[in-house]
């Protein structure tokens, strides 16, 4: 069935069908796991040192023959301000108090450079490289494709996805407004339309000469059919993964993803500085209540990060960065190795079922006008 597709040919797997980049959530075993089920797994490295990335892919490959993929974010204007990170801090110390934590401000020269996870990259060359947030420097790029390594880039909206076919890039990741984690918008992320997958992909599908890849909300064998019908060459699936037993996401935002309470998302940027898809909880209402000071992103990410690992110690889904597409109730904490061969089942049942009632109507229409 999947033999003429183009993301299963030009990726060499099973299924067109990859596992989002989560970053601390995409384990080394996850991603091996999807791979050797069949899937595309992706190992999310932004925030991930050289060194870091380096061992990760070493341990993938120690897993897994099969091909795999790393993400990084396009590297962003970064602008550390006093003014604007020293009051998101003090506004935060009322968390720190309520968790017992002292309050001290984050060694920002640990974020990782770009250009020395890019070298990484190059150095150890995965078979797929996909990126987010904007697009990297085409030297950078064309650096990539000169290792053969396949490369994907992230778009929102119909002129993103343009610019990353004009950038060379082998597919677009379709972004729906449906989806968890970072919106992807990148020449205005304040202006993000919030287009949904039904509205994207067709578009992108029309206009395009490079393969799409649906990425949002997708949690199931419907899901998926629904997204090949809009045209998609493959779909990207994230939080369907984070319940996984190999996944790396804490004790209490598995629980609640699989407990819904409301089962409401939100975008939100109060944890990163960066607009982001999750679960409502009360540090997200009330950050947005108070209008509380939010240091610009990435810095955003690193003064949250002793009070989410706080939170995840002391089992404080409401203090957590729940991250989530919009159909998240519909997941399972089955192995990854399980859920890869289920999605594809449930895929080819929902597409004979579609198509067993378009020829049972056309019958009827038939019968009707003999």
């Amino acid at each position: 069935m999947w033999r003429e597709n183009p993301i299963v040919n030009m990726c060499n797997v099973r299924f067109p069908l990859i596992q989002a980049p989560m970053p601390g959530v995409a384990t080394p075993r996850l991603i091996a796991s999807v791979c050797n089920a069949g899937g595309l797994g992706s190992l999310g490295a932004a925030y991930m040192s050289a060194k870091e990335i380096k061992e990760a892919i070493r341990e993938i490959r120690d897993l897994t023959e099969q091909p795999f993929g790393v993400n990084l974010f396009a590297p962003q204007p970064i602008l550390k301000d006093p003014i604007q990170i020293l009051p998101a801090q003090n506004f935060l110390d009322r968390y720190r108090q309520e968790l017992g934590i002292p309050s001290a401000l984050p060694d920002f020269n640990e974020i990782p450079s770009f250009l020395e996870q890019i070298e990484t990259i190059l150095l150890e060359r995965p078979p797929v490289f996909s990126f987010t947030l904007g697009i990297p420097p085409l030297p950078i790029l064309q650096r990539l494709k000169k290792e053969k390594i396949f490369l994907m880039g992230t778009a929102t909206t119909l002129e993103e996805a343009q610019l990353l076919e004009m950038s060379g890039v082998d597919a677009v990741i379709a972004q729906g407004a449906e989806a968890g984690g970072h919106r992807g918008a990148f020449i205005d992320p304040q202006a993000d339309p919030m287009l949904g997958l039904s509205t994207l992909v067709p578009l992108l599908v029309r206009s395009l000469k490079a393969p799409v890849i649906a990425s949002g909300g997708i949690m199931n064998g419907d899901g998926i059919a629904a997204a090949l019908a809009y045209g998609a060459a493959a779909v990207q699936m994230g939080t369907a993964f984070i319940a996984c037993p190999e996944s790396g996401a804490a004790r209490p935002y598995k629980e609640a993803l699989l407990h819904p309470r409301g089962a409401l998302t939100q975008v939100t940027h109060v944890y990163s500085g960066r607009p982001a898809r999750m679960i409502r909880n009360k540090f997200i209402k009330e950050m947005a209540e108070e209008e509380a000071p939010v240091a610009p992103f990435p810095y955003q990410h690193y003064l949250t990060k002793d009070i989410r690992t706080a939170a995840s110690k002391m089992n404080r889904a409401d203090l957590l960065s729940l991250y989530a597409g919009q159909n998240y109730p519909l997941i399972t904490n089955l192995p990854a190795s399980e859920i890869i061969p289920l999605l594809i089942e449930q895929t080819v049942i929902a597409i004979e079922k579609l198509s067993m009632q378009i020829n049972e109507s056309q019958a009827k229409h038939k019968d009707k006008h003999d």
